[in-house]
């Protein structure tokens, strides 16, 4: 389960945002992700990629010499899960 200190963290920046929506749906290449995005260098793209894996939000699949990342959806629900027991628990306990 992924760390929700570092999971916030991870969301907090909107670029990080913009890219877990687009790996929400497929695996994407940072090639691609710099082509979706538009405007973000691929070093940044790296960068960002590399904090989401690091928080545990991304899962890295290698295809030959090319590395594609995809959301890490459970990882996303565990964390956003833990966040509402903890800052919501009558809500959480609510809907239960």
């Amino acid at each position: 389960m992924a760390d929700c200190i570092v999971f916030a963290k991870a969301m907090a920046d909107e670029t990080r945002q913009r890219i877990m929506r687009l790996l929400s749906t497929e695996k994407l290449c940072v090639t691609e992700v710099v082509e979706r995005l538009g405007g973000v260098s691929q070093p940044t793209v790296s960068h960002h990629l590399s904090v989401l894996r690091d928080a545990g939000l991304v899962q890295v699949h290698r295809r030959g010499k090319q590395v594609f990342y995809v959301l890490d959806q459970t990882a996303v629900a565990e964390c956003c899960g833990e966040l509402l027991n903890t800052f919501a628990p009558e809500r959480s306990l609510s809907d239960n």
